[in-house]
């Protein structure tokens, strides 16, 4: 017979092989998708290689003419437009972290509603515009406020309101325009998370809460904001480290020839210099450059919030 002390070994034998084996299992299930992320990922970073030389299409790396520097001292040079893109991207990137307000509003109204039946409509509602592509929202918005058929500006003639508005060739609401619009399409599917995080709130508190005196304005205050305080904090240091990637469709869409100088974002400046001007190694240049800045930016972010809060993502 085996002693306790020897069989007390056995059995966590036991245990810790069925441990490996179940970890084994899982590693394997997410292999695959490893594979991809370092397939699309990371191995596209030897491509940075092209930074440092002057490409040319079909010549080999090696007997390229390496340039070191060149091309980022003439991204913050006199004659590049660099410096308002970088302007217009962080505007538009810090309109849209300011307005990260309104998801959390808009759920914790949803929550507070008596009829879940009107609550799940309104959501379902809000949510719609999420899937619609930007080349239709920005017909459906050019069908409503173009300067000379827009369905808006001939109700204003037929009102007699006097000259037409034109809000999407306006350079001076431009940022503002475009803020409202990226409202108006993602509020609805940004609040699914918020109101995830309400429903994973212990009932308790609230019952507490009520047994204190707390009014329905005081449960949102003392229970419900803090309950998503944390996920609110994981999203607004996801946006900061993405404060230079504020897309691409949006603006190139919504960019006309009135416009342009407001809403030449980083990712479409990229993309018309690198593909429709064939600058390769200044487009990767900035690409290389803004990946730099938005781990810098996460890093940062993330050390801040472990200072204040105790918390962070990694």
């Amino acid at each position: 017979m085996l002693k306790y002390g020897s069989q007390q070994k056995f059995n966590f034998s036991i245990l810790g092989k069925a441990k490996t084996r179940r970890k084994m299992k899982l590693f394997l299930l997410v292999l695959p998708l490893l594979c991809l992320v370092f397939l699309f990922h990371y191995i596209p970073l030897l491509g940075w290689a092209y930074a440092f030389v002057d490409y040319v299409p079909g010549v080999p790396l090696k007997e390229m003419n390496f340039v070191g520097l060149k091309y980022f001292e003439y991204l913050f040079s006199d004659i590049s437009e660099f410096p308002t893109v970088i302007r217009n991207t962080l505007a538009l990137s810090l309109l849209k972290i300011a307005t990260m307000i309104v998801p959390v509003i808009f759920a914790i109204m949803l929550s507070q509603m008596q009829s879940k039946r009107y609550s799940k409509i309104i959501q379902t509602a809000s949510s719609i515009p999420n899937f619609i592509s930007w080349v239709l929202i920005y017909a459906i918005f050019f069908i409503f406020f173009s300067s000379e058929s827009g369905l808006m500006n001939k109700m204003l003639e037929v009102l007699g309101f006097g000259e037409s508005v034109n809000l999407l060739g306006n350079e001076n609401i431009a940022w503002g325009v475009q803020t409202a619009i990226t409202i108006w399409k993602q509020t609805g599917w940004d609040a699914i998370i918020y109101i995830a995080a309400i429903a994973g709130i212990d009932p308790a508190l609230y019952d507490a809460a009520a047994v204190d005196g707390a009014g329905r304005f005081k449960k949102i205050l003392h229970v419900t904001i803090p309950g998503i305080t944390p996920t609110f904090f994981v999203l607004f240091l996801m946006a900061v480290a993405n404060i230079l990637s504020n897309g691409f469709e949006q603006y190139y869409v919504f960019q006309n020839p009135m416009v342009v100088d407001r809403l030449e974002v980083f990712d479409t400046y990229i993309y018309r210099m690198g593909i429709v001007n064939s600058q390769y190694s200044y487009a990767t240049a900035m690409g290389m450059f803004k990946s730099i800045i938005s781990i810098v930016l996460l890093t940062v972010a993330n050390g801040t919030s472990k200072k204040i809060r105790g918390e962070s993502i990694f």
